[in-house]
């Protein structure tokens, strides 16, 4: 009874989501704060004083929502740890500026990034040619390849973690395909600097285009969102989940010039016309507008983060000097699995993968700086 495709597929699996008792949860890079005041506040307001719009389609185009964030990043510059709060504003940090105005008609909104991801699969890779990934980056990238039917080409990473650009290049140029991975990169936490990326697209076919999984910049990347007023077929994917503590809004955004943002709208057009539902348009309009306080919780998580990579350091751990909201780990003589299990059994929850190559190490998002204590207070007897 099911199709080809269907018995082909190798579905995303999400950090665990416990039933059974409450864990802390910091496997699943979501965010330890809670939204702005002014989220909730809108929400409420939304509902209470208009529940006539909830009875007709939204605005299909998210309109409202493209232009407050397009103001959001021109005020931010699109990395919010580094950014300069004055009261309720925010100004650039100096290396973060962008070189022109970010329009709204550069903006594309949808369900999550995990959806415009989707739709960005759909719109510019072919099943006649491979896409060109890291060996180890998002694993959702494989999930989307086996949907659509495009062959993938994953490029070993070297030995620190960090991506073999070259070689990614050479064999986008080779095959004429285009290249996506996340920067920083998920899991290994590591980012590559704009001048890299320019240089990668400078080395890449012009015809294709190259995405930006910008998920975790606001952390401590540095985003190429400047490099997008020469390079036309550069696509940005972002997310509410991470800095803008909204994994539960399901919204996502495209940075890109306006011609593909026109493909991937038609792509949206002709599955779901109306993908993003009132309340969460209204609730991300919010969000951006309050820049301020997720620039503010941005920083809290970098602090944090810190303080806890040096915590690792001292205890003989190896990690990664993160660019993100996540610490990648291993730790000579200590079974990835076991550890894992072992700090489930004490109430919190990591991440580890069972894919080759990275199944030692643990992925912990970091969490409150009181939920960081009591995670210490456990790694002192692994």
């Amino acid at each position: 009874m099911l199709s080809q495709r269907m018995q082909n597929l190798n579905p995303y699996v999400p950090g665990e989501q416990p039933k059974d008792r409450e864990y802390i949860k910091i496997n699943a890079n979501e965010n330890p704060y809670p939204p702005s005041p002014k989220v909730v506040k809108a929400i409420e307001e939304f509902v209470h004083n208009n529940p006539n719009k909830l009875t007709v389609y939204p605005d299909p185009d998210s309109l409202q929502l493209h232009k407050d964030i397009a103001d959001m990043l021109n005020a931010t510059g699109g990395v919010l740890c580094r950014a300069n709060i004055e009261g309720d504003k925010v100004t650039p940090d100096p290396k973060d500026k962008i070189p022109f105005t970010v329009t709204p008609d550069m903006i594309y909104t949808g369900n999550g990034s995990d959806e415009v991801l989707s739709f960005v699969f759909y719109a510019f890779f072919d099943s006649d040619r491979p896409l060109i990934t890291p060996e180890h980056s998002y694993s959702f990238y494989p999930v989307y390849c086996g949907f659509y039917g495009i062959p993938r080409m994953p490029v070993s990473m070297n030995d620190d973690w960090t991506l073999k650009t070259s070689d990614m290049c050479e064999l986008a140029v080779k095959n004429n395909s285009s290249i996506i991975f996340a920067n920083p990169n998920a899991p290994t936490s590591l980012g590559l600097t704009r001048q890299e990326i320019k240089q990668m697209l400078d080395a890449s076919p012009k015809d294709r285009v190259f995405v930006v999984d910008e998920a975790y910049c606001d952390f401590g990347g540095e985003s190429a969102i400047p490099l997008l007023k020469d390079y036309k077929n550069l696509l940005i994917v972002r997310t509410f989940s991470k800095s803008f503590c909204g994994a539960g809004l399901r919204s996502g955004f495209i940075v890109a010039n306006p011609e593909l943002v026109n493909a991937v709208t038609t792509v949206k057009n002709s599955l779901n016309h109306f993908p993003m539902d009132a309340i969460t348009q209204v609730a991300s309009c919010a969000a951006v507008k309050d820049a301020a306080y997720y620039a503010e919780c941005a920083k809290k998580v970098v602090a944090t983060r810190t303080d806890f990579i040096e915590f690792l350091k001292n205890k003989g751990w190896q990690v990664n000097d993160s660019q993100t909201n996540f610490v990648f780990i291993r730790k000579d003589g200590v079974d990835g699995k076991k550890a894992y299990e072992y700090i489930k059994q004490q109430g919190i929850l990591v991440r580890r993968f069972d894919t080759k190559g990275i199944e030692e190490y643990l992925r912990i998002t970091i969490g409150t700086d009181e939920q960081m204590a009591k995670l210490k207070s456990i790694m002192e007897n692994l």
